[in-house]
């Protein structure tokens, strides 16, 4: 196992993508972006300017005139085309990632694997549409009738910081399939990430101003949603912005998918491989350093194999390697950003003045030879119960509160209506008759059965439910429906 060697130590001033090029930006609001592990800085990115973001409407504007025409097969050939990049610049990608974000350098990989399989559906999403179009002949005398699918026109596309990479493929790539163009902003916790994902999109040779990429953040997006040429909003991040967004979409009248925060739960029942699961909840809890949307906070322990339970999760926890994510040893790498860092610390903080009791606790760790890194250990809290406020809200860092629970019934009943939150639960069991009672009941858009993160494919749409999800259709392959309308047509021509 090695330390692998960086992409770059520092990427410079970072620019912005309008119609095709990368232009230095006239803003005099400069932003430092740090690599997580180190606390060095790795980038300067600029906040657009108003007329910056104006630009690259108007270029998305003017590109869908001609790309909504492209023919159905060169625009997949063009996706095929940016499929074959991802996969040429994979290794790239992927430590530039672990170099923005924090997360380590196989939980990298994963995600650009992920990036290549939403291009891939957009695909077949491409040309499955094409086959839903329906024609009808003779419904009426001397009457035929046909439904058929048109884009909608340019698109804002917003990305966060935790999966910078990923959230880009579960909108873009459908766009462009759809007939769309887009403005992307990414969060400003991983802007390095945003634009070599970009980059690598435009070596397919897209038409300029299909796909631009502005540095913004919330009143640039909302003045670039506010321009008539944009048709809508894809978004992933938090709660309060995304139903924000929602509720000007509603007034402006334009379509979105808005998907926002979550608090998730495992549920582990008397008859589950305790050992195994002691392994999911790893990757359920603190991958992605607790990071992620289907992560999981509450740890519902059933029965009497609480204590045993508690042990075995402890132990392995407890066994993690903390450290850089270029390191190929690294189990758990840094929060993201120090401001991030601070929020779980109180989150924590504030756990244990409610009443929870330290199990786990992750506060001092340390990586001696990186000692300016955002690092939190895994930490586990137990003494927790439904009501407080902890089992509510979303800690987004590597925190589990263990429950303790009489009964599968009890569990669903708490998933269901002690959170507003619907991204995801999970069940350990071997039952399949307690599995079909959790998967049918519990009110989620993303269940789980002996997996520690119910991760849905590409080709899947992320199906989450609640205050999680607002708009008008969900994200990945669903999002076709956000990015096109349908059109009835009735003719006669007898």
């Amino acid at each position: 196992m090695a330390l692998l060697p960086e992409v770059k130590k520092y990427y410079g001033k970072q620019k912005l993508l309008i119609n095709g090029e990368w232009v230095e930006s006239k803003s005099t609001v400069v932003n430092e972006n740090t690599n997580p592990a180190t606390g060095e800085i790795i980038s300067e990115f600029p906040t657009a300017t108003l007329e910056e973001a104006r630009s690259a409407v108007e270029a998305s504007a003017e590109a869908f005139k001609s790309w909504r025409e492209f023919p159905m097969r060169d625009r997949a050939r063009l996706l095929f085309d940016m499929r074959a990049k991802f996969e040429e610049h994979f290794t790239e990608l992927c430590r530039v990632l672990t170099q923005d974000h924090g997360r380590t350098i196989e939980e990298a990989e994963g995600s650009v694997r992920r990036v290549i399989e939403n291009i891939e559906s957009a695909c077949s999403a491409l040309y499955g549409l094409a086959r839903q179009n329906e024609h009808m002949e003779q419904v009426a005398r001397g009457i035929d009738q046909y439904l058929t699918w048109e884009p909608l026109g340019p698109f804002l596309i917003i990305t966060p910081g935790n999966i910078p990479m990923h959230a880009w493929s579960s909108f873009v790539p459908y766009a462009l399939a759809a007939g769309c163009t887009v403005v992307v902003s990414p969060s400003r916790q991983a802007p390095v990430a945003a634009e070599y994902v970009s980059r690598v999109a435009q070596e397919a040779g897209f038409p300029p101003g299909v796909i631009n990429l502005v540095h913004g953040g919330r009143n640039i997006n909302e003045q670039i949603l506010r321009q008539p040429e944009i048709k809508g909003v894809g978004f992933i991040g938090s709660n309060k912005a995304g139903h924000k967004l929602f509720e000007l979409c509603g007034t402006l009248g334009k379509t979105s998918s808005i998907n926002g925060n979550g608090k998730n739960h495992v549920v582990i029942m008397p008859d589950a491989d305790l050992e195994q699961a002691a392994q999911w909840l790893l990757r359920a809890c603190f991958g992605m350093t607790g990071q992620r949307c289907l992560g999981v906070d509450n740890v519902v322990i059933i029965g009497d194999i609480y204590e045993e339970m508690k042990a075995k999760f402890k132990d392995a926890a407890a066994a993690m390697k903390l450290g850089y994510g270029l390191d190929e040893e690294t189990e758990l790498g840094p929060l993201t950003t120090s401001a991030g860092k601070e929020k779980v610390m109180a989150w924590i903080e504030n756990s244990l003045a409610e009443g929870a009791k330290m199990v786990l606790d992750g506060r001092t760790a340390r990586v001696e030879s990186y000692p300016n890194g955002y690092f939190l250990g895994p930490t586990i809290l137990e003494d927790v119960n439904v009501d407080m406020t902890m089992a509510k809200e979303e800690a987004f860092g590597p925190v589990a509160a263990l429950i303790r629970g009489d009964s599968l019934e009890q569990a669903i009943e708490w998933i269901n209506t002690k959170t507003n939150l619907g991204h995801s639960a999970c069940i350990m069991t071997s039952s399949g008759k307690s599995a079909r009672q959790f998967i049918r009941e519990v009110n989620v858009g993303n269940v789980g059965v002996n997996v520690g993160v119910a991760q849905p494919y590409a080709f899947f749409p992320l199906g989450s439910r609640r205050e999680s999800f607002v708009g008008t259709a969900k994200s990945r392959m669903a999002s076709m429906r956000l990015f096109m309308d349908e059109k009835t047509v009735c003719m006669r021509w007898v």
